[in-house]
């Protein structure tokens, strides 16, 4: 693969892996104005962010088995044309309960990029570069979070929040373009693979009875569940409780993923000198202290706004360690159905996302504290889970440093 084709398919992947990201930041500074025009709360407002975890962890498990059927690119088409029409759909909602309805659909359509970018990095690339590889894409995903929200801010203050999901649509557009025009056919349709619920059922569980799936895909997705934490509650946290406005909200936003996109590059670097186990068990540590010590400092309630950012700026670091090496290990027991593999790693995590988020809208009012109860809940199981669950696996599947080929150890 030469340097110009390698850089392309990351840009292209890249974009299919952010716009879920963009479709969650960029109207987090509007929530005080979508609350306003429609005539209910900001907590009302955050249960649209729900909505959109549940829709995008479902349609994981529909896309899945689709991706293997028919191959990556006719059902990326048609999930990135149900985005485009929920996302117009948005421009004009008059009430919360439509809004979250459409926010669903949206979800629904913008997770088959997402399952297909996750999918054609297994099939493009050799197992030793694939954490190497999410590394790359969690740079691309890392700027989401940091020009969204800013993005955002300026656009909702200046033309409102409407205009926020015209502009998702043409991004989704442009996307859907640039997936038809400049990715390959990676993966040829396998018409053994039935679209009937009971063997899509029985393929699933096969998947999860594997202990390196379960371990690795239940550690990283209850740890990243405190990122989906942060996320639902930082409009609460930073307008309602700090009275910062949309814009300074949305530059302190790009701040925050600066640490996660700096955390994920520092992983590729250390991938040199430690296995991607290593990584995961050090950086889950890491997180544990730190959490514990925000806990500690929050129920004193000794944090301003700065010892929050930086809190949470260490916090998010060591999840951009953590994410790739556990997806990468997730992944690497499949070739055959990557696709079913890699919706059900991101089904559960977008489904504990889901739950974390709707709990920030049931517990997060007037402090800090109910979000960094949960995040310290989901550091400690996590760390839990993945010590438990690596005394059930036997052989792990890693990769070698020639070709990439899968070996046991």
């Amino acid at each position: 693969m030469t340097k110009t084709k390698y850089i392309k398919l990351i840009l292209i992947l890249g974009s299919l892996t952010a716009l879920g990201p963009f479709s969650i930041d960029m109207y987090l500074p509007g929530f005080a104005g979508i609350a306003a025009d429609l005539n209910t709360s900001v907590a009302n407002v955050s249960m649209t962010l729900s909505s959109y975890f549940i829709g995008i962890s479902a349609g994981q498990l529909l896309y899945g088995p689709l991706l293997d059927r028919f191959g990556r690119k006719k059902p990326l088409f048609l999930g990135l044309l149900v985005y485009i029409l929920a996302s117009l759909g948005c421009v004009f909602v008059k009430d919360i309960d439509t809004f979250i309805g459409l926010r669903f659909i949206q979800a629904v359509g913008s997770c088959a990029a997402t399952v297909a970018s996750v999918s054609m990095v297994r099939d493009l690339f050799p197992l030793k570069d694939i954490p190497k590889v999410f590394s790359l894409l969690m740079l691309v995903v890392g700027l989401s979070p940091m020009l969204a929200p800013t993005i955002g801010g300026y656009i909702t203050a200046d033309y409102g929040w409407h205009t926020v999901f015209f502009i998702l649509m043409c991004l989704g557009i442009l996307i859907l373009l640039a997936a038809q025009i400049g990715l390959p056919n990676t993966y040829k349709p396998d018409i053994s693979i039935s679209l009937k619920p009971k063997p899509i059922i029985t393929n699933f569980i096969s998947i999860v009875k594997e202990p390196q799936f379960y371990t690795y895909a239940f550690t990283g997705a209850v740890a990243f569940s405190g990122l989906f934490t942060y996320v639902a509650a930082s409009p609460i946290i930073f307008m309602d409780i700090f009275k910062v406005d949309a814009k300074v909200y949305g530059w302190i936003f790009a701040f925050m993923s600066l640490s996660f996109i700096s955390a994920s590059q520092l992983n590729s670097v250390l991938l040199n000198r430690f296995k991607s186990e290593q990584m995961i068990f050090g950086a889950l540590i890491m997180q544990s202290v730190i959490v514990i010590l925000f806990l500690l400092l929050s129920i004193n309630s000794v944090l301003n706004l700065y010892g929050t950012i930086t809190m949470l700026f260490l916090f998010l670091a060591c999840l951009g360690i953590s994410n790739p090496n556990t997806a990468g290990l997730t992944l690497a027991p499949f070739s055959r159905n990557a696709g079913s593999a890699s919706a059900l790693m991101g089904a559960i995590q977008l489904g504990l996302g889901a739950l974390a988020s709707f709990a920030v809208g049931v517990f997060v009012k007037d402090t800090i504290l109910p979000m960094v109860v949960i995040m310290t809940f989901t550091t400690l199981l996590a760390l839990l889970i993945l010590i438990l669950g690596k005394r059930n696996i036997k052989k792990t599947i890693t990769t070698s440093h020639d070709e990439g080929v899968a070996i046991l150890h």
